[in-house]
């Protein structure tokens, strides 16, 4: 099986019946069970507000304190399937694959490729101390001089399409798709994204609060040996 997950998690997906095997829930539906939050704001108020809940089956993301909820695992080549949306406002959020160093960008952003979720701009890559190229890269992240994956550098990748999110507030469904060094994205049954030669190809899988509540009632995992088309 050229699928890896977590030894704990490839144990867990080995015991389910082949039908079941297929996907794993990173989100149960009832608790935060599998993650670890990283707020920084928690460092010096522990009475701060939780910037992740669970309530009516859904996974929330405050938006505030700023941070992130990681996974406690780490998982290689995988289809994540999400279902999000900005139930008041819309905002900022992102799901980061590949996440490892915690703080490693402006003290709050782990080691990750981070695809995004902001409003009008889902399934752009932004590069979090780790890269990942795609073609047009000028065209798309900028001058090459600028480029970087740290602060003050163009870290931003555009994405393909404009109109594939849905009218806010309701649901988007994104599907990411990594295997060994690619990435690829859809947003809505739109291809958004695609990526290759990422300087990472396994990690921890995060969540944002970067300001604006997110709704999620789908968040699951499954092992693939091959990308989409």
């Amino acid at each position: 099986m050229k699928t890896l997950f977590s030894l704990t998690s490839l144990a867990f997906v080995f015991l389910l019946s082949p039908s079941i095997a297929q996907q794993l829930p990173l989100f149960n539906g009832k608790d935060l069970s599998g993650w670890h939050v990283d707020v920084p704001e928690q460092d010096t108020n522990k009475n701060v507000s939780p910037s992740f809940v669970v309530k009516d089956g859904l996974l929330i993301s405050m938006g505030n304190p700023q941070g992130h909820l990681i996974t406690d695992d780490e998982y290689e080549n995988y289809r994540i399937t999400t279902e999000y949306r900005f139930p008041e406002a819309t905002g900022n959020c992102g799901i980061l694959i590949h996440a490892s160093t915690p703080r490693s960008l402006y003290k709050m952003f782990p080691k990750s490729i981070e695809v995004q979720m902001y409003h009008e701009n889902a399934g752009d890559f932004w590069c979090i101390v780790e890269n990942i190229e795609v073609d047009n890269m000028v065209e798309r992240r900028g001058p090459k001089e600028e480029w970087g994956v740290i602060e003050g550098k163009k870290r931003r990748i555009l994405n393909l399409t404009d109109g594939s999110e849905n009218t806010p507030g309701l649901w988007n469904r994104m599907v990411i798709e990594c295997l060994d060094n690619r990435v690829k994205v859809w947003v809505n049954g739109d291809f958004v994204n695609e990526g290759y030669n990422c300087t990472a190809s396994k990690g921890q899988i995060a969540v944002q609060a970067e300001g604006a509540k997110v709704e999620f009632r789908k968040l699951i995992l499954e092992p693939i040996t091959e990308l989409s088309e």
